[in-house]
C-alpha cells in the first residue's frame, strides 16, 4: 500500500479543505509526481504545557503575558522597498483582514494568539474561510495539526521519502479529537514557528521545552511551601508512643491530631498529647531551606529563556541590588525590544503576508511607532534623525545636490553623492583689496 493510499484511507473525505473536492484532491499529488509520504507532528504536549505551565505556574504565565501584551501593541502595514532598502509605511484596504481577523476580533488578539501558540507549542497555524461577513481568519489549535510532506518519485519509480532533498510541505491535516480530518493545502495555511526545532525539518519548538525542569522544580517548590502552611506552618512532626499503646489507638489519635492541627488556620495552636506520646520537630523550616534563593534562581532562568528577563518581569532576583537602577531597567527593555519583540514581529509579518498579497515593490511589515514601551527607542531614533538632518544640510551647503545627499545619508552609501559644480562659499577665493 502506498503512503498516499494509507493517508487517504486514514481520513474521512467528508471534510476536505477549502478549494478542494473529493474528486480532484487526491489526484493532485499524483499529477505533480509527489505522493504524500509522511507527516510531521507537533512534538510537545500542548495541553500539558497549557495546564502544567501557563495556567499553573505564575512565572511562565507572567513571562508569556508580558511578551503577549507588548507584542500585541503593534500594527501591520505595508512597507515600500526601494533599491533593496526599506522605505515608508503605508496602508491599504487589503489589510482589513488583519485589522478585523474575525467578528469583533482585532490585530492585538491575533498577535496574542500567535504568541501564546508559539510559546507553548512552538507553532501557530491559521487558515481563512468565507462567511456572511466576508473573509475571516481561523486559528487552528496547534496540537490538532500535522504537517504533511511530499517528495518527487524516485528514478526507479518508488515513492519518495520525507528525507529526500526534494521533499517539501504539501499540506496540513487539521483533526480535532473524534472529528473528521480536514486536509488543507500549504498555500492556504499560515505557519508561524519562530524557534525551529533542530530535530525536525518544518515544525518549531516551544521555548518552554528548554526549561521544563525549571518549571517542574518551581511547581514543586510552590507545592512544598503550600504543604508547609497546610500542616500548621511547622516542619514535620514525629510523635512516638509508648510500646503499650495499641495500633488502633495510635491510628485513632493520628486521625484526631490531623483534624485538630492541620491547615493554616491551626497554625501555632497548642498541642496536647495523651500519656505515652512524645512529639518531636524534624526537618528544616522555610528560613533554613532559604526558598528565596532556591526559587529565585529558577525564576531567573525561566525569565531568561523567555527573553523577558528577571528585571523586566520584576521577579525577586530582578528586584534586588543594582538591578533596581533605572539604567538596568531601561537596558532590559531595550534588550527585549531588540532580541525579542522585533524579530518576533518580523516573523509574524512574513508568515501573515500570504493572506494580504502585498503590492509589488513592498512587503508586509510591522508598525511599532505608537507603542509606549518603545518610547526610549523613539527618542534615540529622533536623535539619529537630527544627526542625519544636520549631515544632509552640511552636504548641501558644500555644493552637493540635496536629493543625492538625502539618498546617500539614508542608505549609508556616499557614492550616491552628486556635486552641483558650485563650490561652497568657504572655497571661494578671497576678494582682492
Amino acid at each position: 500500500m502506498t503512503p498516499l493510499t494509507r493517508l487517504r484511507n486514514g481520513f474521512s473525505l467528508s471534510s476536505i479543505g477549502r478549494d478542494f473536492d473529493q474528486g480532484n484532491f487526491w489526484s493532485v499529488p499524483q499529477l505533480l509526481g509527489t505522493p504524500i509520504s509522511d507527516r510531521e507532528t507537533i512534538g510537545n504536549d500542548f495541553q500539558g504545557y497549557v495546564e502544567g505551565a501557563f495556567k499553573s505556574n505564575g512565572i511562565v504565565f507572567t513571562t508569556i503575558l508580558i511578551r503577549q501584551f507588548i507584542l500585541s501593541e503593534a500594527r501591520f502595514q505595508y512597507q515600500r522597498l526601494e533599491n533593496g532598502r526599506p522605505g515608508d509605511l503605508f496602508g491599504l484596504p487589503s489589510l482589513s483582514l488583519l485589522e478585523n481577523p474575525w467578528p469583533n476580533g482585532t490585530t492585538g488578539e491575533l498577535i496574542a494568539h500567535m504568541e501564546q501558540d508559539a510559546s507553548l507549542a512552538g507553532n501557530f497555524f491559521a487558515t481563512t474561510f468565507e462567511d456572511e461577513f466576508g473573509l475571516r481568519i481561523r486559528r487552528l489549535r496547534p496540537d490538532w495539526v500535522n504537517i504533511v510532506t511530499s517528495s518527487p518519485m524516485r528514478e526507479d519509480g518508488s515513492p519518495g521519502r520525507p528525507t529526500d532533498i526534494g521533499a517539501r510541505v504539501s499540506g496540513y491535516v487539521y483533526q480535532p479529537p473524534f472529528e473528521d480530518a480536514t486536509l488543507l493545502p500549504a498555500r492556504d495555511v499560515v505557519h508561524y514557528s519562530p524557534i525551529p526545532d533542530p530535530s525536525a525539518q518544518w515544525k518549531g519548538m516551544s521555548w518552554v521545552t528548554a526549561i521544563t525542569r525549571e518549571v517542574m522544580a518551581d511547581n514543586a517548590t510552590s507545592k512544598h511551601k503550600l504543604k508547609f502552611f497546610e500542616n500548621g506552618a511547622t516542619s514535620n512532626v514525629v510523635i512516638t508512643y509508648d510500646p503499650s499503646v495499641s495500633r488502633d489507638n495510635v491510628a485513632a489519635f493520628a486521625k484526631l491530631f490531623a483534624a485538630q492541627h492541620s491547615g493554616v488556620d491551626k497554625a501555632y495552636k497548642t498541642v496536647h498529647l495523651g500519656g505515652g506520646a512524645d512529639a518531636k520537630m524534624v526537618g528544616a523550616d522555610l528560613k533554613q531551606l532559604d526558598f528565596k534563593v532556591t526559587q529565585g534562581a529558577g525564576e531567573s532562568r525561566i525569565a531568561a529563556a523567555s527573553l523577558v528577563g528577571a528585571v523586566l518581569a520584576m521577579f525577586s532576583e530582578g528586584m534586588a541590588g543594582s538591578a533596581l537602577n533605572a539604567g538596568n531597567f531601561n537596558a532590559a527593555k531595550r534588550r527585549f525590544a531588540d532580541v525579542g519583540a522585533r524579530p518576533l514581529w518580523r516573523g509574524m509579518a512574513a508568515s501573515l503576508s500570504k493572506l494580504t498579497d502585498p503590492p509589488a515593490g513592498s512587503r508586509l511589515w510591522y508598525d511599532d511607532r505608537d507603542i509606549p514601551f518603545l518610547q526610549d527607542d523613539a527618542k534615540d531614533a529622533a536623535d539619529i534623525l537630527n544627526v542625519n538632518a544636520q549631515a544632509i544640510a552640511g552636504l548641501a551647503r558644500d555644493g552637493f545636490e540635496p536629493e543625492s545627499a538625502v539618498a546617500a545619508i539614508t542608505s549609508g552609501d556616499l557614492r550616491l553623492l552628486k556635486h552641483t559644480g558650485a563650490p561652497s562659499v568657504q572655497m571661494q577665493p578671497a576678494a582682492k583689496e
